[in-house]
């Protein structure tokens, strides 16, 4: 087997490349790199790069990121690299240069598979920040045994989408004396007195991921995923709305790629690890009754247009029109970014040490909470940027063998959660009944 993450980094100019750095969540990742190689751990040592398509505008994130940060050095001491994600020798160039790539260029079924390709064809270890089951599954389909041969890392969804929820719950099982079974995830958005837009970009990835329910199926089918045992009391589904009476607010299934990003950790971790797997449902708040009226109403429109291709393009073409303004071509302000933060509370229940978890009832509670700013931007870029710092400074905490994983099976055993509590993404034990 190939060496592992770590010593990749040796050989090659840069051990971080942010792809991507200049569009709209790439300039934060971008950024966030630039915190972390000023800061006391990395104190200048950390090398990396920008890429993408125009020199001008690669420089123009390394100039914004320069003056938030207040670091004018910052635009000579770091590379940039031109490549383009539809010509396969300018990736493979880039891959070369780096130990990891930070790929923030989506949607990624569309763009995602040539970076992923021209990473694992050159040794390099790769993330993402996918909310998009089909893609993070297609990649592990395809390239899952070739990462293993190259002994390199590739993990998707390590933005919001999927690392508060995922780590969260890992945080919850080691949290817990005893056995953790079964946990419900809440999720609650914030915005502050300027309220709050997401650019339109997510909204592409959804309409065309609902559109495409079929093929995640196949999909599922040709990996060939065995059923994962129940231990513990079987965890009860809720309704498609509902009052949550610990919150006082409506509440409804939560529509990302979170529940089967982590049913694909707990699998790795039953399968390979021979850990307990724990069932997961997840939630997100929606608030009173107005708010459900119209979110209803939305949904509605959006489930119907989504089914056909004129639906979808007029999805697409007019964001703002048919999300009551809530996802827009320009993205939201950095007022509205900085106003915004999220909690998300996780309700588990298991068996006390020393209990059978196939015999009775659960018979120990546990609460916890990720809480953190702004989701989609900020705690994005934090999750996204320690994920790779893990790839590259806690490689002997990786799993042995190389491979398409996802943040949980990656990332189980290093410090990731310790260090996104020191930077603003605070997991923390609420309570817990421990008979």
């Amino acid at each position: 087997m190939a060496t592992r993450g770590g010593a990749a980094a040796a050989g090659r100019p840069y051990e971080l490349v942010v792809f991507g750095a200049s569009g709209f969540t790439g300039q934060f990742v971008a950024e966030e790199v630039a915190r972390v190689a000023a800061g006391d751990d990395a104190r200048g040592s950390l090398r990396w790069a920008v890429a993408g398509r125009s020199r001008d505008k690669l420089q123009g994130a390394l100039d914004r990121a320069a003056e938030r940060l207040g670091k004018p050095e910052l635009k000579s001491g770091v590379g940039i690299i031109i490549c383009d994600v539809s010509d396969p020798s300018s990736l493979s160039d880039m891959a070369k240069q780096a130990a990891v790539v930070l790929n923030c260029v989506g949607p990624y079924r569309f763009f995602g598979e040539p970076v992923v390709k021209a990473c694992v064809e050159n040794g390099t270890s790769c993330i993402d920040i996918s909310g998009e089951p089909q893609f993070l599954e297609g990649m592990y389909l395809k390239y899952n045994d070739k990462a293993a041969e190259k002994g390199i890392y590739v993990v998707g969804s390590c933005g919001f989408d999927s690392i508060p929820a995922d780590m969260g719950v890992l945080y919850t099982r080691d949290s817990l004396k005893g056995t953790l079974t079964a946990v419900e995830s809440f999720l609650k958005v914030k915005c502050g007195p300027e309220g709050y837009s997401i650019h339109d970009g997510t909204w592409k990835s959804a309409v065309h991921g609902l559109a495409d329910q079929d093929n995640l199926r196949k999909l599922r089918k040709q990996i060939g995923y065995k059923p994962l045992p129940v231990i513990g009391a079987k965890l009860k589904r809720r309704g498609l709305l509902f009052y949550s009476k610990e919150f006082k607010e409506y509440s409804i299934p939560f529509m990302g790629s979170d529940v089967s990003v982590i049913k694909r950790t707990q699998r790795y971790l039953h399968t390979d690890l021979q850990e307990t797997p724990v069932q997961y449902a997840a939630y997100a708040m929606v608030g009173g009754l107005t708010s459900v009226v119209k979110l209803m109403l939305a949904g509605l429109l959006f489930f119907l247009l989504v089914k056909f291709s004129f639906g979808r393009n007029l999805l697409k073409k007019y964001p703002e029109l048919f999300s009551g303004g809530q996802f827009t071509k320009k993205g939201p302000t950095q007022k509205q970014i900085d106003g915004a933060s999220f909690t998300m509370t996780f309700f588990g229940e298991g068996y006390s040490q020393g209990q059978d978890p196939q015999q009775g009832k659960p018979n120990v509670k546990i609460c916890t909470q990720v809480k953190g700013p702004d989701a989609g931007y900020i705690a994005t870029a934090v999750a996204m940027v320690q994920a790779g710092v893990a790839l590259l400074k806690d490689a002997s905490s990786l799993p042995k063998q190389g491979g398409v994983y996802t943040p949980g099976a990656a990332f189980s055993k290093t410090k990731l959660i310790d260090e996104l509590n020191k930077r603003g993404i605070e997991f923390s034990v609420i309570s817990k009944s421990e008979a």
